[in-house]
C-alpha cells in the first residue's frame, strides 16, 4: 500500500506504526513533516515543508488560530500535489493529525483518497484544562476563543473519511456529532521491548557511586516542568516527604518549556518560580534535576523507582503514564477522570487529590515507607496495560483492521499473527 503519513512533529503518534509497517516491507510510506531536521526512518521517505503562510503577532485573536491551521494545511497541500507531480507518488491512504490543520485541503488535491484523521483534543469550558486551576483564572474572553480554537477540528471532521481518538475521554472532549467518524483505539505500547529490572542502575555526577534499587529513589517526569502537568503540586509536596523520608532521593525529568497553557513571569521560567517558593525548605543534595534524558535513561530512571509521580490537569493521557505503568512502576497520579481510565486506585495505582500536596506527600511518603503494601500495584499496572494498550496485540490489529476498511481488498495490509 502507498501510504502518506502527515505530522508537522514527525513522528508524533505514528511511532510505532510507521516503524512496523516499514518493517514489513512492500509499502511506499512517506512522511510529510514541519519538522527539520526530520528523523530519518529505515523505509520511510521523508519529505520537510514549510507553512505557506504564519500570522503575525499581532493577528486578531479569534482568528489567528484559523489563520495559523490554514497556513499549515495550504503548505502541506502544495507539498503533497509537489509529491505526485515531481515524483508520481499518490498515496492509497492518508494518515495525519488533524490539530494544525494539515490536512484540511487534502480533498481538493485528491478527492478520490481516504484520509484517515487524528483527533487529539476539543477545547471546552468545563472538564478539562481551562478553568480547571483557580490559581489560573479564565477570562471573560475564554468561551469565544476556545470555540475559535476549534473551528480547525470543525473543519478537518469534514475533510477525514474516518477519525481516530486514542482514549474514551478524549472521544467524549468532541461534539457527538463527530462521535460516528471515530474509533478509539490508544496508539499502543510496546509492553515487549518495557519491564521491570531489579538490576537497574544510574549514575549521577555528585556522587560517588550509582543508585539502584536498594536505594530509596522516587521520580517526577513530564515533558515539560509546567502547571498542566502538576510540577507546582508535585514542588510544594517536595519538602514534606525529604523531611519524613531523610534517605530519600528524587530525580526530576522535564525540560523548562511550556507545552499547555501560560508562561510564568519569573525570569528562570516556571522552575524558577517554584524554587524560589519552596528552595528554602529543600535539601538540594537529594534533588536532582536531570532535563530531558534519552530514552533509554529514562527507562532505567523509572525501573529503579520505589514511587513514580506522575501528576496531570484533566488532558490527554501521556504515553510515559502508560509505559512507566508496562515497567510495573508504582504510579502516583492525579483523580482526574483522563487518568482513571488507565488507573483504578489501589489495584493498577494511587491516585490523590491534584489541589492536594499534603495528601501527595503523604501518599508518597507511605509508598516508601511501607513498599510491601504496595507491591502488588506493579504487577496489576504491567498486566493491565499489556491487556489493553499493547501495540503489537491489542492496539495495532485494531488500526490496520480500520485501515483496510478505507481501501479496496486488494491493498489491505496483513493483520499481525
Amino acid at each position: 500500500m502507498k501510504i502518506l503519513f502527515v505530522h508537522q512533529n514527525m513522528p508524533g503518534q505514528y511511532r510505532e506504526l510507521i516503524q512496523w509497517l516499514a518493517a514489513q516491507g512492500g509499502h511506499e510510506l512517506v512522511f510529510l513533516t514541519q519538522r527539520n531536521p526530520a528523523p530519518q526512518l529505515a523505509g520511510v521517505k521523508t519529505v520537510v515543508y514549510k507553512p505557506h503562510h504564519r500570522p503575525a503577532k499581532d493577528a486578531y485573536g479569534l482568528s489567528k488560530v484559523w489563520e495559523e491551521a490554514a497556513g499549515a494545511g495550504f503548505g502541506a497541500a502544495m507539498a503533497a500535489r509537489q509529491l505526485e507531480r515531481a515524483h508520481g507518488f499518490k498515496p492509497d491512504l492518508v494518515l495525519g493529525h488533524t490539530g494544525w490543520g494539515e490536512l484540511t485541503f487534502f480533498k481538493q488535491i485528491w478527492p478520490d483518497v481516504p484520509i484517515l484523521g487524528f483527533f487529539e483534543y476539543f477545547y471546552n469550558m468545563e472538564g478539562g484544562l481551562v478553568g480547571f486551576d483557580p490559581d489560573d483564572p479564565v477570562s471573560e474572553h475564554a468561551p469565544f476563543i476556545n470555540h475559535a480554537r476549534n473551528m480547525v477540528p470543525f473543519a478537518n471532521i469534514q475533510s477525514v473519511d474516518l477519525g481516530h481518538v486514542p482514549t474514551e475521554w478524549q472521544k467524549n472532549t468532541f461534539p457527538t456529532s463527530f462521535h460516528s467518524k471515530f474509533y478509539t483505539c490508544h496508539d499502543g505500547i510496546r509492553t515487549d521491548l518495557l519491564g521491570p529490572d531489579p538490576k537497574a542502575s544510574l549514575s549521577l555526577g555528585r556522587l560517588d557511586r550509582p543508585l539502584t534499587r536498594e536505594d530509596e529513589v522516587f521520580t517526577y517526569m513530564a515533558r515539560n516542568l509546567e502547571r498542566a502537568r502538576g510540577f507546582h503540586i508535585f514542588m510544594r509536596a517536595l519538602p514534606k516527604i525529604l523531611t519524613e523520608r531523610p534517605n530519600a532521593r528524587v530525580l526530576v525529568i522535564g525540560g523548562d518549556e511550556v507545552s499547555y497553557g501560560r508562561k510564568s513571569t519569573h525570569k528562570h521560567g516556571f522552575r524558577g518560580e517554584m524554587e524560589e517558593e519552596v528552595g528554602h525548605m529543600l535539601d538540594w543534595d537529594r534533588v536532582h534535576f536531570l532535563g530531558r534524558v534519552p530514552y533509554t535513561e529514562y527507562c532505567r530512571i523509572v525501573q529503579l523507582s520505589r514511587c513514580h509521580i506522575a501528576l496531570t490537569m484533566p488532558f490527554v493521557m501521556s504515553w510515559s503514564l502508560l509505559e512507566t505503568m508496562a515497567m510495573q512502576a508504582t504510579v502516583v497520579s492525579s483523580d482526574v477522570a483522563s487518568v482513571r481510565e488507565a488507573i483504578t486506585h489501589g489495584e493498577t495505582g494511587l491516585l490523590v487529590d491534584f489541589f492536594d500536596p499534603g495528601a501527595l506527600a503523604t501518599q508518597v511518603i507511605d509508598v516508601l515507607a511501607n513498599p510491601g503494601d504496595y507491591a502488588h500495584i506493579g504487577p496489576a499496572a504491567r498486566a493491565h496495560v499489556v491487556g489493553t494498550y499493547d501495540f503489537m496485540t491489542r492496539c495495532l490489529p485494531e488500526h490496520i483492521r480500520q485501515m483496510n476498511s478505507l481501501v479496496p481488498n486488494d491493498r489491505w495490509i496483513a493483520l499481525p499473527g
